[in-house]
């Protein structure tokens, strides 16, 4: 008997078509909705929902469009030379759950599966078809804009009809694998966010412990006026530049070096704000402008748009050299300096202190003149202790996400193409 494949198309029941509404509610437009752009879909998949845009659009058009749990979103316009449109997301349970009434964008698109499908299985097997770069072949420009010929491109792709059985297991085995991923991701949320707080008690709020263990300005510890910083401080303390709390790490690689150095492939650290990282993309062909960094060096943009990606470096690698590698003068207070590039008034700075018309560009030479306020040394060193457990555990979670993430895009064409049992596959995860 002769297998049965299908097109993509056959085994949709339904296109939802995108709506980006209007950013304040209108009498024609007052239902509130979480607009999914291309640029939400790896946060999603990141399991992180706060930056999906808040739009406004008609209550027909809210009962039109709604996603619904299973229903899936696909990028049909932007991608890149290496990156092509066609990017998939899932609308699961939890995502609803926290931002209830959603839609997709313009440039995107949604469809929901027949029934006696799976549909967290196809989305993995078009996850399988975007990660092979199929859809490369179906793609067309307007106005220098990629879009994604979708309908060229589902009455096309194939897949092969299994037992709805068998779709659930490869379904339920890759998702075992990304919960575990999103446990970590949430764990090192956590951990962020308490650094982040006690550093903002301590050197914001000016809630240090006293010599008696209580909170020094709560307490009424005596602030003092600093004209350098314009603004109080506690009694004894003083400002000092940013840079006597970090250096610059300056290797240049040429490309003959790198073919040589198989453990330093030159990497793109993906644009986020987060303590360290496990996203990076290849760099291809890199020709020059490629530098040097090492395990727990600190990775600030350059770049005015990406002055929020500021993060701590998991292992030794390569990146470009629009990012500035940073390492703390004393070694006992990475914690803190890391601090104080993570804080929002810095990145103000940064922002106001770049220099160009096109891309603005942040000179170390400006943001060492930074002014922080100076602590003493002792709370300094005591603040840094306390997060270096924080900062190891976080860096070692990343590490083993980014394993996962190599385990789960090796598994994804072994389990749709039948050569990994689902079934074993899972009693392993299971046990494991």
């Amino acid at each position: 008997m002769a297998e049965q494949k299908y097109t993509i198309s056959d085994i949709i029941e339904t296109y939802i078509s995108g709506d980006w509404g209007n950013d304040e509610p209108t009498e024609d437009a007052s239902c509130p909705v979480s607009c999914i752009r291309g640029a939400d879909i790896v946060p999603i998949y990141n399991s992180e929902y706060r930056n999906i845009p808040l739009r406004y659009i008609s209550e027909k058009s809210l009962s039109n469009r709604a996603l619904r749990e299973g229903d899936i979103v696909i990028e049909k316009s932007g991608g890149s030379p290496t990156q092509s449109t066609g990017r998939v997301v899932y609308i699961s349970k939890e995502l609803l759950e926290e931002k209830q009434d959603i839609v997709c964008s313009n440039f995107c698109a949604a469809f929901r599966i027949k029934p006696e499908w799976d549909a967290k299985y196809v989305y993995y097997y078009l996850q399988h078809i975007y990660n092979a770069g199929v859809f490369f072949n179906f793609e067309g420009k307007t106005s220098g804009l990629k879009n994604l010929i979708m309908d060229t491109a589902f009455k096309s792709i194939t897949i092969k009809k299994i037992a709805i059985e068998t779709q659930r297991s490869i379904a339920t085995a890759l998702s075992t694998i990304e919960s575990k991923m999103a446990a970590n991701r949430a764990i090192n949320h956590y951990l962020e966010a308490m650094a982040k707080q006690l550093y903002d008690y301590w050197f914001v709020q000016f809630d240090f412990p006293d010599e008696n263990g209580k909170p020094y300005k709560s307490s009424g510890g005596k602030m003092v006026w600093n004209d350098k910083l314009k603004r109080e401080i506690p009694e004894g303390w003083n400002y000092s530049l940013l840079s006597e709390y970090l250096c610059v790490y300056s290797e240049k690689i040429s490309t003959k070096d790198v073919s040589k150095d198989d453990n330093y492939a030159p990497i793109e650290v993906l644009p986020r704000r987060k303590m360290s990282f496990s996203e990076c993309a290849p760099i291809e062909n890199a020709l020059s402008g490629l530098c040097r960094f090492k395990h727990k060096h600190i990775l600030l943009s350059n770049r005015r748009v990406y002055f929020h990606k500021i993060c701590i470096a998991p292992f030794d690698g390569l990146t470009r050299d629009t990012v500035i590698i940073l390492y703390p003068t004393k070694t006992n207070l990475l914690g803190y300096s890391y601090q104080l590039v993570n804080d929002d008034v810095f990145i103000e700075y940064a922002t106001k202190h770049s220099y160009g018309s096109e891309q603005p560009v942040l000179s170390w030479e400006e943001a060492k003149q930074y002014k922080v306020v100076k602590p003493p040394q002792l709370l300094e060193c005591a603040y840094s202790r306390l997060i270096e457990p924080i900062i190891d555990q976080v860096i070692r979670n990343e590490l083993e996400i980014s394993a996962m993430v190599k385990q789960r895009d090796e598994l994804l064409p072994l389990l749709i193409t039948g050569q990994v049992s689902a079934t074993q596959l899972n009693n392993d995860l299971a046990n494991g």
